[in-house]
């Protein structure tokens, strides 16, 4: 990747001296995530997607998982301590999070909204997430994610 190609997660955490690697590839929305985990040379339990959500009372929750998993919405409500929680719809996501399907991640969104990261991660000496923008991706250790994005670790899958 060409030096001048930072993606506002990479100044965030350039900001804070957090450490980390980036990663590029053609972008493409519609590679789905264990396509993207091939494509970097990593197993699929390292690489993890964020998703957005909305509880029942109108809180915003972020979910960081495993690309192969899916979201268990009960664990998540449990997680938040919500009575229920659905997903955004996908036009909500940019103007909610500054970030487009695809390209969402759990750090540097416009505003922080409690975000909760799968169990697995802290058991990996680094993972990916993505980098804000498709087609970009930063690998670094959980404990820094977890500390840099405020994630609480949960069983949400």
């Amino acid at each position: 990747m060409k030096k001048e190609e930072k993606t506002n997660v990479m100044r965030f955490l350039d900001s804070r001296k957090v450490p980390y690697e980036s990663h590029s590839y053609e972008p493409d929305a519609g590679l789905s995530g264990e396509q993207i985990a091939g494509i970097l040379g990593e197993e699929p339990q390292k690489v993890f997607k964020t998703l957005v959500t909305q509880g029942r009372s109108g809180s915003y929750y972020v979910f960081v998982v495993p690309v192969r998993e899916e979201l268990d919405l009960k664990k998540a409500a449990k997680a938040a301590k919500e009575k229920s929680i659905s997903m955004i719809r996908q036009k909500e996501l940019l103007p909610l999070t500054g970030y487009v399907h695809g390209g969402c991640s759990p750090v540097g969104m416009k505003k922080q909204f409690p975000t909760f990261i799968h169990e697995s991660a802290p058991g990996f000496e680094k993972i990916f997430v993505s980098a804000g923008k498709v087609g970009f991706q930063i690998e670094l250790s959980p404990a820094d994610l977890i500390s840099a994005a405020g994630c609480t670790i949960a069983d949400i899958v």
